[in-house]
């Protein structure tokens, strides 16, 4: 007998002793119903070249009206130093958030947007906006703006909110 079939006869027979046939079955039983389930894990499905990366900007991002503040309540940072996007100088953009989602007139898409506070600075008192479409009542703190979320942030002073866009909205 050659040497390679000694070493498969004894890897062979070690395998035999140290497993049985049911602790195989049960592994391959277990491989086989794992293998089933992938289909079933969340994926994201949107066709993600359908949307374009940036919705079409059209209007006043320092006016009530802009189409991106349909859920915003507080001082604009597009009036304080910043943008819709961007707090100003100075202060920092809280990690707690309050979301919504708004129609683009421009485009006809309705947007997820995410309202964050600019924390750090008294209050801007530049543009006040209080509109609350889609308001939900304190019990759902995340649904509600009517709550300070300056909360992570160094100082818990409000000074102004964003209005960031988050994605495409799925339609119903």
């Amino acid at each position: 007998m050659s040497l390679l079939d000694r070493i498969f006869e004894k890897q062979a027979r070690q395998v035999a002793q140290q497993s049985s046939r049911r602790g195989m079955l049960k592994k391959l039983g277990g491989a086989l119903v794992g293998a089933a389930a992938v289909p079933l894990l969340p994926v994201a499905r949107a066709d993600n070249h359908a949307a374009p990366a940036k919705p079409v900007e059209e209007g006043d991002d320092t006016s009530c009206d802009y189409w991106r503040y349909c859920a915003i309540d507080g001082f604009l940072c597009s009036c304080c130093g910043g943008s819709a996007n961007t707090c100003p100088p100075g202060t920092e953009m809280s990690p707690v958030t309050w979301i919504g989602t708004c129609h683009n007139p421009a485009d006809g898409r309705n947007y997820v947007i995410s309202y964050n506070d600019c924390c750090g600075k008294s209050g801007c008192g530049a543009c006040l906006c209080m509109r609350d479409e889609g308001d939900r009542p304190p019990y759902r703190p995340d649904k509600t703006n009517d709550i300070n979320w300056c909360l992570g942030t160094s100082s818990a002073s409000y000074h102004c909110s964003t209005a960031v866009v988050v994605g495409v909205a799925f339609e119903e």
